[in-house]
């Protein structure tokens, strides 16, 4: 592969670690397999995981699949690098009945760094202490969950000051908010674990419930400037403005605003602007808003084709004026918000061959980002990148050839991802869940 500014550019295929086995494309030696690119894979074919692509690679299963989660910041300290690592993420179920959901809380720890292969010629004395070092190395996981009726479409948790809190979606059509901080002890104490779970979940309900929507719906995003402020937006085109108010509670505006002709995917707050938020919608536009107008003429700036189609999710970077966006046509699009109304994307990135069904830029690298699709990839690419004319034949692979120059990893091996999310507190480190489960992982590339 091509150099590339001091980052190294993987197309390293991440499969799952049970994924022992694979007949070879050809008799010679394994070959990078990308969706799209190239032939499909042949019966009997399995993907192989180039271990050494990954700094960190764990996976978990909770059960009934989570269409959505969020990491919970945490009091372990910033910017750490460290192994092994831990981290909180808050999820939530799509399970085959509306009684089975749950509304959980993760403490994954212990995660160690991928282990280097064994060296030729290892003894037994050796192999024993390998044996002992790889029990050592098990990742843990402690989960506490509570009942909620209904699938939940989306979580996103936010801290009210000392208080973590998760909105959460329904697809029974209601927002509600609940709090965390309970489950955030349990999960750190086996035998109050085991209490709460026994004792307390079945009584845990939602702090404040919102069921003015009408219907269901996906977009959710608390502001990252004004504590308690959130946005909810459904699949009837309505986006409501909650506002917090004395007692812990909120005021949800029933005047919303409006503008969009189908379904709101996705909301995201300006880093920035206090009163500031983007929407994007099933009807192919991307819209500004500015919360000091009236709901009816809050819509400040469109875009009314941004996409071939839905556009399905937006992320808001927090370094530059950019704002990113992924939809059913598989392509990846970089808007320049001051140059917004011309309509017109300032880079377009097509290597996903199926809807995006996640997008987010790095929270401290302000040209990288990250993002899912339904083709079962999760890509990572960095703007600042361009090819290096130094690398000579080192990329005559001809399905690498027309990569884009800024795609830096693609990972595989996930079955219908959905989300994925950058650990704020834990830099290059991805979380992503999908109908296989959760994976954490870190790349060489980032």
């Amino acid at each position: 592969m091509a150099a590339r500014k001091g980052r190294r550019r993987t197309c390293g295929t991440g499969e799952p670690m049970e994924a022992e086995s694979s007949d070879a494309r050809t008799e010679g030696p394994a070959q990078v397999y990308l969706p799209g690119r190239g032939p499909p894979l042949r019966e009997g074919e399995e993907l192989v995981m180039d271990e050494e692509a990954y700094v960190l690679y764990h996976r978990a299963q909770t059960g009934a699949p989570c269409l959505s989660f969020d990491i919970v910041r945490d009091h372990l300290g910033d910017s750490r690098t460290e192994l092994p690592l831990t981290l909180y993420l808050c999820a939530g179920t799509q399970a085959e009945s509306a009684q089975s959901n749950r509304l959980m809380m993760l403490r994954m720890h212990n995660l160690h760094g991928t282990k280097p292969p064994p060296s030729e010629g290892s003894d037994d004395e050796e192999e024993e202490e390998d044996e002992e070092e790889e029990e050592e190395r098990k990742p843990q996981l402690e989960l506490a969950m509570v009942p909620h009726y209904g699938g939940i479409n989306r979580v996103r948790v936010s801290w009210l000051g000392d208080e973590p809190v998760a909105a959460v979606w329904s697809e029974k059509g209601q927002v509600e908010v609940f709090a965390l901080r309970r489950l955030l002890q349990v999960v750190h104490d086996p035998q109050a674990l085991a209490t709460f779970l026994r004792d307390e979940q079945a009584r845990v309900k939602p702090i404040f419930a919102f069921a003015g929507h009408m219907g269901e719906g996906f977009a959710l995003d608390w502001s990252p400037r004004v504590s308690g402020r959130l946005l909810t937006g459904d699949c009837q085109k309505n986006i409501h403005l909650w506002t917090p108010v004395d007692g812990g509670s909120w005021h949800v505006d029933q005047r919303p605003f409006m503008g969009h002709t189908r379904s709101v995917e996705d909301l995201q707050w300006s880093p920035t602007e206090d009163t500031v938020f983007a929407s994007c919608s099933a009807d192919a536009s991307i819209r500004i808003w500015d919360i000091r107008a009236a709901p009816g003429k809050a819509c400040m700036l469109t875009t009314a084709t941004a996409h071939d189609g839905d556009v399905n999710v937006i992320s808001w970077s927090r370094r530059e004026p950019f704002l990113l966006s992924g939809g059913d046509d598989g392509a990846l699009k970089i808007w320049d918000l001051r140059q917004f109304k011309s309509g017109s994307p300032v880079a377009t990135f097509k290597q996903h061959v199926a809807p995006v069904t996640s997008v987010e830029w790095h929270p401290q690298d302000s040209g990288v980002f990250a993002a899912s699709g339904a083709d079962n990839q999760i890509t990572q690419w960095d703007l600042a990148v361009e090819r290096d004319p130094e690398a000579g034949d080192a990329e005559t692979d001809p399905a690498l050839a027309d990569l884009p120059q800024q795609l830096l990893f693609v990972h595989q091996g996930e079955t219908d991802l959905k989300e994925l999310h950058w650990h704020p507190q834990c830099p290059g480190v991805l979380v992503s869940t999908a109908l296989s489960g959760f994976t954490v992982f870190r790349t060489i590339s980032v």
